[in-house]
């Protein structure tokens, strides 16, 4: 049987070349809002961090209709900490939209999600985006993705991709640049014609695989796959099973069954092959295992997901201030919600230590796990974090590290800078191409000597220059890669920052607190340029005198303190220094909050 009137596609590309904002347009123009609806931009980034810091963490489904056709479309993460949702999501589809921004071209996600989808042997449509972009190289941008194509062994067919001009933004598609769009049509048309519609058996055994997790608190978890075989109806019985571990079988029943039309998931009663559909019902469902008709018990294989290459430790907060400003505070509050994230994040993996009140959270980078911090803090948790290490491992008798793929874009005067600090950090510089006034270069680089560097970048490039990196390779162990080279100021006693001692304390260095501030003893209150920790007194006050000297009196100035995000914080802490996250306040601290503790601490340590 095939399904003629379907068809399954993902929408993949590097962070910020516009899938989100062609999604809005494919889904206006498609049919999915009435013409007079208000409708938000990006209205597929339906999560508050997504829409804050304008770019997609989780895959969404969603489905348009052009001539009769429904066309199931799923919008993917761009950055690669994310690219566990890509893996798994290309399962469900027939083909694959590859968006490349008409001026950065193909960076490293777009390597990376483009091998994924060949390895399944999906269809490509190469959407050129942002053609209205006065720097748009275009031309030049479409012999850059046949070169990644060639360098990653594509097919005839494959290489034969067909190649589509889109402005995301104003809703326009073209077959050449040279003639005007006027709306998607050419798109859609060409999704219709060289996107396989999804083939399969009606008549044999019910199968699907699971290939992501939804949660809500009603109906607990929801799985949603595509139908690989026969027709489901609701309230059938039916096995789940895995590929990958024969033990798993057990009974379920489909309780509610929907379809996704829209940004809507509408109830249905049947699904056939090639249907992507959500089921809830089944209590302990999990991504990669199979629903099954109870006599064809026939298991699907499922891609494996890539490891994960950063670890840090969640602990209880046990700070002087502990306590005072989250709703959840305990091991037992802070384990369980480790737990619950696992159930709709793969790439995730939450180990429990020998302390009962700290976890090993283990992700595929630093902003995979500051979402998943930053996620928590806002549902009220109260915890403390560690600095980021990778995860080594054995490869035939060697220790060997993650290496990253990084490509960078500055202006031609800051490339020197660049290159000095890449080298600093056992960067290993691949290839250089002139770009206009602009130079991009692509080194492979150890992940640990990426930790830190973003903000040094930004300062170097004077905040022109664009960095992105994706996940290489396992190599031996590149030698020492330098640390922080500054120090931290450190508060020398509980109480609440006043003016004068602050005044006193920015000579010493960059502060990070204002006046009115409560601080503790061992507290990180600013960064000292010199390698040391200096301890400084916050919180000490003017010794008032009955006599007065004229202008003594005059307003302290004080230099506006550095407000340091959350990413910012996890750069700057050092090996004997924790985060202490709460739903008000990001603190920095030491491990060892006593002076004389952490003196004794460090000399054992020498």
């Amino acid at each position: 049987m095939i399904r003629k009137d379907l068809r399954n596609i993902a929408i993949v590309a590097h962070v910020d070349h516009g899938k989100t904002t062609l999604v809005d347009e494919m889904l206006k123009q498609g049919g999915a809002f009435r013409e007079n609806q208000v409708v938000e931009d990006r209205v597929m980034d339906n999560n508050d961090l997504e829409r804050e810091r304008g770019i997609t963490i989780l895959a969404k489904n969603t489905s348009a209709f052009y001539e009769g056709v429904k066309i199931n479309i799923i919008d993917t993460p761009g950055h690669a900490d994310f690219g566990g949702e890509v893996e798994r999501v290309l399962k469900m589809v027939d083909g694959i939209l590859l968006l490349v921004d008409s001026f950065e071209g193909c960076m490293p996600q777009t390597r990376f999600v483009l091998q994924k989808a060949m390895e399944l042997g999906h269809k490509i449509i190469v959407v050129v985006n942002k053609i209205d972009r006065p720097d748009a190289r275009l031309y030049e941008i479409e012999d850059e993705v046949l070169e990644l194509l060639m360098d990653l062994n594509a097919t005839e067919e494959q290489l034969d991709s067909p190649v589509v001009y889109c402005s995301g933004r104003a809703g326009t598609a073209t077959y050449a640049p040279e003639v005007p769009g006027k709306d998607l049509r050419p798109l859609f048309d060409k999704i219709l014609e060289h996107i396989d519609p999804p083939a399969g058996e009606e008549e044999s055994p019910f199968q699907m695989m699971v290939s992501a997790i939804d949660y809500n608190e009603y109906v607990g978890r929801i799985a949603i796959g595509r139908v690989t075989r026969g027709t489901v109806k609701q309230g059938q019985e039916v096995m789940v099973c895995d590929y990958h571990n024969p033990d798993t079988k057990y009974k379920g029943k489909i309780v509610n069954m929907y379809e996704i039309n829209g940004l809507n998931r509408i109830a249905c009663e049947t699904a056939t092959v090639g249907d992507i559909i959500c089921i809830s019902g089944i209590e302990n469902i999990t991504i990669g295992e199979t629903l099954c008709a109870p006599d064809a018990l026939e298991p699907l294989p499922f891609s494996k997901i890539s490891q994960p290459t950063v670890q840090m430790t969640f602990s209880v907060n046990n700070s002087p201030f502990a306590g005072r400003e989250g709703k959840f505070v305990t091991s037992r509050q802070i384990r369980d919600r480790l737990y619950k994230e696992l159930l709709k994040d793969v790439s995730l993996k939450v180990e429990d230590t020998d302390s009962a009140d700290s976890f090993l959270v283990s992700g595929r980078g630093e902003m995979h796990l500051s979402i998943l911090i930053e996620t928590m803090r806002r549902e009220g948790y109260e915890f403390q974090v560690s600095t980021p290490h990778v995860l080594f491992r054995e490869i035939d008798g060697k220790k060997c590290e993650p290496i990253e793929r990084v490509v960078i874009d500055v202006p031609e005067e800051c490339m020197g800078a660049v290159m000095e600090k890449m080298g600093y950090r056992k960067g290993e510089l691949q290839q250089m191409t002139p770009q206009g006034s602009r130079m991009k270069m692509e080194f492979l680089v150890p992940s640990r000597g990426l930790f830190g560097y973003k903000n040094e970048f930004l300062t170097d490039t004077k905040g022109e220059g664009i960095m992105a990196s994706v996940f290489e390779c396992y190599e031996p162990m590149k030698g020492d890669i330098p640390t922080r080279s500054t120090g931290s100021l450190i508060a020398f006693e509980t109480g609440t920052a006043v003016a004068y001692g602050l005044y006193n304390a920015q000579e010493r260095g960059q502060l990070f607190i204002d006046a009115g501030t409560e601080v503790y003893e061992g507290m990180i209150v600013g960064q000292s340029p010199k390698g040391d920790d200096l301890v400084v007194n916050v919180c000490k006050r003017k010794q008032l005198t009955n006599t007065r000297a004229s202008g003594s009196d005059d307003a302290l100035r004080l230099i506006p303190p550095k407000d340091m995000s959350l990413e910012q914080c996890i750069e700057f802490i050092t090996e004997d220094e924790l985060i202490e996250v709460t739903p008000e306040n990001l603190r920095l601290r030491k491990r060892i909050l006593d002076k004389s503790l952490r003196a004794k601490a460090a000399a054992k340590a020498k």
